[in-house]
């Protein structure tokens, strides 16, 4: 069976070769078979049958038949490069019988409710209102797990003959990955709420009696989840914190927006502490020469 993408291409010539070569490579060789071409799909496609018993009187072996198809069908589209589907998308779902036609059924539900889950827990509950049940297999006696089991309709499957990416080990890492993330981002939105903090503090010591001459802008996500925001120096002011810095540059991840501006707000702050300081330091020196005048 081949791609529409490869009709073109696919001669009756072309087709009879390649099955040739799909025979020897699958070891049926020296018995009757009969190629027949059908045009009643859109992709091209042949159906062989074979005599199993071999013209020696053997029968011939189907052993691991599926396993050795698959490799042996990929082997073939890679020499004649023929279109390789890059996942199970193209399948023609209408056409699939047991216990294939679950089997696709679980993994599109797997696929469509991976990405709105963060654990075990919410994937395991979003497939069971689909009617898909989760079994774990467990390492030895213990409690650790190391093998997942998907069922519908009757039939188990295991996650990594359902799609490789859904065996409990690629599994297991994602949802790990996903912790990790949170409490990275955690973090991350924990510094930037002490840094906006700390600016906040040193801009009410610098400019705390400027009144109307300073403008709110947003900033950054705060820690729950809204953009904050903070008031930015007035245009004259020598410390450097502008709307356009601000905001979140192209190709710039959210981690990345967040620690940048982070140590935006960090240096800032301690502009506008030194700034501070330093003003008092001139007030407090233009009263004592003002006292020392008197």
């Amino acid at each position: 069976s081949f791609s529409p993408k490869d009709a073109p291409r696919m001669t009756d010539a072309l087709m009879t070769q390649i099955a040739k070569e799909y025979m020897q490579k699958m070891g049926i060789t020296d018995t009757q078979y009969l190629l027949v071409r059908h045009l009643d799909q859109p992709h091209p496609h042949c159906h062989l049958v074979y005599n199993r018993v071999g013209n020696d009187g053997q029968t011939i072996s189907d052993k691991n038949i599926k396993l050795r198809n698959a490799k042996v069908c990929r082997e073939l589209t890679e020499k004649y490069g023929l279109y390789l589907a890059p996942g199970k998308d193209d399948v023609r779902r209408e056409r699939l019988r047991e216990p294939d036609k679950t089997r696709y059924e679980i993994y599109d539900a797997i696929k469509g409710c991976l990405p709105k889950c963060k654990n075990w827990n919410e994937l395991e509950g979003k497939l069971k209102e689909q009617g898909i049940n989760v079994r774990y297999k467990y390492c030895g006696n213990t409690d650790r797990k190391q093998g997942i089991l998907f069922s519908k309709n009757g039939f188990e499957f295991s996650g990594s003959k359902i799609d490789r990416a859904f065996s409990f080990t690629k599994l297991d890492n994602r949802f790990t990955h996903l912790q990790q993330q949170a409490l990275h981002r955690a973090e991350l939105l924990g510094n930037l709420s002490a840094a906006a903090g700390n600016y906040r503090s040193a801009f009410a010591g610098l400019f705390g009696g400027m009144g109307g001459g300073t403008r709110e802008e947003p900033a950054a996500p705060s820690p729950g989840g809204k953009i904050d925001a903070i008031p930015l120096p007035p245009a004259s002011s020598p410390v450097g914190v502008s709307a356009a810095q601000l905001q979140r540059k192209p190709g710039e991840s959210p981690e990345e927006h967040i620690a940048r501006i982070t140590a935006l707000l960090d240096a800032a702050a301690a502009a506008m502490a030194i700034a501070a300081m330093e003003r008092r330091r001139r007030m407090e020196e233009q009263k004592r020469r003002a006292k020392m005048k008197i």
